[in-house]
This record gives structure tokens, sequence and C-alpha cells, in this order.
């Protein structure tokens, strides 16, 4: 039955609301409950049984009388509004408007919590997206189609690194550029002026559409939140053929507004009081990334995480490490030197790298040079150990070269203005640049080939003619 109406509740417990009624109920279901005044607010079905449903409002609970509420189950799912209106515009965590425009013009209502894909047609992600940032593009690239979180801690720079990503990313073998949907849970309002504000300034803003779920907002908004992003990203790019890339901010603030409805509807906790079901949660947002048959669009997904107390064993990076094809992780050491963006060389790692990178791709060196500089800055770090217990003047030779590739690494790979856009040669050149400061022989995870092709020139040694290298080769 559609727009059933009945009045009374049985009692009433912080947002949650209990309901003699439960016949042709659906979990999940769109509720209206209203208070003595005529007062509307929207909730959904959480719970039932034979005798009860629980329904969690939208909001409090403020002027609601159990004996003059009245409740209507409108026999719908939640749903949200799509159509090329889209675009441009700021909704809240409902996928209402709230920038004064009023709702777009389409017929078009979608279920925020999607549909199945079927793994069988999905596309594998290969094609490079290129965000000019160079701790990213050639140690730990960005394929269209992934999901590559970024996990960082309170105080750090992944906002600013987000906004970068979002102005500079391109597919270098598309001409299409992205659209963007940007999606806060529980930020404050500063932080989602600035995302606002860049946009802005930067000339994007018609190419982006806006989810905000503030930090004064219900919980249960928070959690619905990314499904309305979710929801008009697969509109956008399976329906449009658009390219998206979903940024998502920030991911602890949604898990930690499950943990409170969780612990309102008396479930037995998990690990951190987190209820057991997190991961399959966090999978429900995070696999609706991709490419399917049929559709030249896609989605990329960047979701930001804040680890509580930098632990990045914590639930909440636990579990997206393993969802995901990688993670971008912050260094607070690194953010202390300041070194912009603080990305940490070797924790972070991006799975899908390998099938977007290559001639034809990015370049013939790229695999060989990430390589490189992975092995050797891992050998700096177990180097730096070293100097911090016996002192760095009883290092060898040998390690006081490899000191100096690491500071050469990360002022001159890592480090890069908020606003300055490599591209994939230049940050390749640069990788050349700083191993430059390693000895010859040491270069052992690079073709011959590509350390005369590219190295020699700038070690200025001539290269031999062409018929001595094939006779050595």
């Amino acid at each position: 039955m559609r727009g059933v109406a009945y009045r009374g509740l049985t009692r009433i417990e912080g947002p949650v609301v209990i309901t003699a009624r439960s016949k042709n109920v659906g979990f999940n279901e769109v509720v209206a409950v209203y208070d003595r005044e005529g007062g509307r607010r929207l909730g959904r079905v959480v719970d039932m049984s034979e005798d009860w449903t629980a329904i969690q409002i939208f909001g409090n609970n403020t002027g609601l009388s159990a004996d003059e509420a009245r409740v209507e189950f409108l026999g719908r799912p939640m749903e949200i509004r799509v159509g090329p209106g889209l675009l441009g515009r700021v909704f809240n965590g409902l996928g209402e408007p709230i920038d004064g425009y009023g709702a777009i013009f389409s017929s078009i209502c979608l279920d925020v919590n999607g549909l199945p894909i079927n793994p069988y047609a999905r596309i594998y992600p290969r094609d490079f997206i290129q965000t000019g940032i160079s701790a990213i593009d050639g140690m730990n690239t960005l394929i269209r189609g992934q999901k590559l979180p970024i996990f960082s801690g309170n105080g750090l720079s992944h906002n600013r690194l987000a906004a970068q990503i979002v102005r500079q990313a391109k597919i270098l073998a598309a001409q299409e550029a992205f659209v963007v949907i940007f999606c806060a849970m529980g930020v404050k309002y500063d932080v989602a002026r600035f995302f606002l504000d860049d946009f802005e300034r930067s000339g994007v803003l018609a190419k982006v559409v806006i989810f905000l779920s503030l930090a004064d907002a219900p919980s249960l908004e928070r959690l619905v939140a990314p499904r309305c992003a979710l929801t008009a990203a697969e509109y956008l790019a399976y329906e449009k053929n658009m390219h998206v890339l979903v940024v998502m901010t920030d991911m602890t603030n949604y898990c930690e507004a499950l943990r409170e409805v969780s612990s309102i509807r008396g479930e037995v906790p998990s690990r951190k009081g987190y209820p057991g079901y997190l991961y399959s949660e966090l999978a429900s947002l995070y696999e609706r990334a991709g490419r399917i048959t049929g559709s030249s669009g896609s989605i990329t997904q960047i979701p930001i995480l804040t680890m509580p107390n930098d632990d990045i064993s914590h639930p909440i990076p636990d579990l997206s490490g393993y969802i995901t094809e990688g993670q971008i992780v912050l260094d607070r050491e690194l953010a202390q030197r300041g070194v912009y963006p603080p990305v940490a060389g070797l924790p972070s790692l991006s799975r899908l790298m390998k099938d977007g990178i290559g001639p034809g791709m990015t370049r013939d060196d790229h695999q060989d040079v990430s390589s490189q500089l992975f092995a050797a800055y891992s050998k700096v770090k177990q180097i730096r150990n070293l100097a911090s217990i016996i002192g760095e003047e009883e290092l060898s030779l040998e390690d006081k070269q490899y000191l100096r590739f690491g500071e050469k690494f990360e002022q001159l790979f890592l480090s890069q203005g908020e606003f300055e856009n490599r591209d994939i040669g230049r940050t390749l050149d640069l990788g050349w640049t700083v191993l430059t400061e390693i000895p010859r022989d040491e270069l052992l995870r690079i073709k011959q080939e590509l350390i005369e092709k590219y190295l020699d020139p700038l070690l200025g040694i001539p290269q031999a003619p062409l018929h001595v290298r094939q006779e050595a080769s």
C-alpha cells in the first residue's frame, strides 16, 4: 500500500521512533512523520518485526508527541531526482537543493541505494589519469575507474591535495574533461567553504555537483549523503557517458555516524565499537566505482579519511585498504618539514598502476624509474635509522650518497607548489635527476638501455652510435 498513514507512536528514543504498524512496510522505505502542528520530517525504516516498525528520522524529535504524531509510509525507497541540470548545483545530504535555485527540471528519480553491477559487465580499469602531482603520477598512478583513497590525519593537507587533483586531473587517452561529484560528510563549515571557493576560483564550479552534510546535520543524513552523490555519479557516467571523479570527505565521519546509529539500535558492537557490518557498508560505497560495458563513461573515486591518532591499523583505514585498489598516505613528519604534498613514499600504493603506464600510455621508463625510486627511498629510511644510532659521520660514503638522494628526492621530486601542474614527462625527468645521486651500479631495477637513453645525457656521457649499441646488446 502506498501513502498509508497511521496515528500515534509506541515510543520515541532519540532520532528513532517506534510504531505498532508493520504490515506492507519494507526495509529502508521512506516515511513521513508529522508532529502535532503538521510539521513534516522524513525518515526511513531501519528495523521491523511482526508487531512493530522502527523509523529513524532525518533530524531531531523536537515537537513530536507519541499520542499526536502521525506516520505516513510512502511505499518507496529513498530517491534523488537526476538530470543534466545537476551540474553546478549544491544539495544537502538528502539530495535537496540548498543553493536557492529550486529543484532541477527532470522526471527521472533514482534509488539512492543503487543497483548491483554484474561483475561480468565491468571493464578492467586501464587509462592513465594525470593529476599533475609527481608523488601520485610517478609512483602511485591513478587509473580511470579506480578507487584510490587518501589516508590522512587531523591537520594535514588532504583537503588542499584533493582540491589540486580536482583542478588538474585529466585523462591523457581521452579528450573529455572530468565532471566532479564532491560529497562532504560531517565536515566543518570552513572545510566546505574552502572547496566551494576553490572550485569557483579555478573555474570548474560549472562542472561540479556538490552534496553537503555539515557537522551540525543529523547522523542519518551523513549516511545518505554519499549514496545520493554516487547515484548522481552513476547517472552522469553510465547514462550521459561522462568521466566522473567522485571526492568523498570525510569517510571517518561517515563511519562514526554508522557507529552512532548502530548504538542507538542496540546492536552488538565489533572492533572499536563499530558495527560488524562496517566492511560491507564501506564496500557498498566503494564498489560503485568503475567502468561498465555499453557506456564510455566512468566513475573514479577518491575517498578521504582521517586516521584516528594517525593509526593506519584502525578499522576504518584497515578495511578501506582491503576494498580499494591502494591508498595515498600522508605523512606527518614530511608535513612538519614543510614538504607539500606530504605523500609517504613507502606506505602509499596503487595496485592498478602497472596496467596504466608504459609505452603508449605514459613513457617506456615509467615502471623502472618508479621501482628504483621506491627501492632507493626504502634504503634511505634504513640508513636514517642507522645514522640516528651511530651518527652520520660514521656512515660509509655510499650511505652518505643515499642520504643526499633522500633529501633531493623529498625536496625536488615530492615537493611542488599547490598550483604547480607537472606533466608525466616532467615528473619522470625529475625522477632521473634525483637518481643521479645514486651510484650507477646501484640502479639494479632499471634496464641498461633506459639508463643509456635517459641518465647518461644528464651525466654528460655521450651516447654510443646505434650500431655499437646493437652489437653490445
